[in-house]
């Protein structure tokens, strides 16, 4: 039985829900988001608080809710303050520009490699840091995972680009380890 689902999802000022049969929009001051809700789950809205409830009480319905209940609530979020992801450049030479919606990254290919956002995502540069900022969570993460995968974290000497918060578990050199 999902905890997560049964808690309730609390409405800020400012953010409008609309729920139509089985579709859900969310509207505030960043932006609107939608999504389609399965049919398993009923939505109920009651005075500034939003539930998740199944229709029965299956184990897999619980599981749905429990997942409903955190996409919408990511919705609510995002519309209201937005998310971001800090992603750190290491590496010499390695360094990143944007303009408009494009991403150019030089880190250590013969080439710089140009990556494109989605137009919800914005990216800023600060030092060796990339600053990605949207309003829904999953594109914002998938967007993310998207840039490390570009020149992943190596194990010797950190060199790529990692999560702010991500630690990289370091390998020992050649020369270290035949002591």
């Amino acid at each position: 039985m999902s905890r997560i689902g049964k808690k309730p999802i609390a409405i800020p000022k400012g953010v409008k829900l609309e729920i139509d049969g089985s579709r859900v929009k969310v509207t505030g001051p960043k932006g609107s988001l939608e999504k389609e809700v399965r049919p398993e789950i009923d939505l109920v809205e009651q005075g500034g608080i939003l539930k998740v409830v199944p229709k029965n009480e299956s184990k897999q319905n619980w599981a749905f809710s429990g997942l409903f209940r955190s996409l919408v609530n990511n919705m609510v979020v995002g519309v209201a303050q937005g998310f971001q992801k800090k992603l750190v450049i290491e590496g010499v030479g390695y360094r990143a520009e944007v303009a408009g919606s494009i991403l150019t990254l030089n880190v250590g290919y013969s080439s710089p490699v140009k990556f494109a956002l989605p137009p919800s995502v914005k990216a800023s540069i600060d030092k060796n840091m990339i600053i990605v900022e949207s309003i829904d969570k999953e594109l914002l993460g998938h967007t993310a995972a998207k840039i490390r995968a570009i020149r992943p974290p190596e194990p010797y000497k950190g060199k790529g680009i990692r999560y702010q918060d991500e630690h990289i578990v370091r390998k020992v050199g050649k020369s270290a380890g035949k002591k």
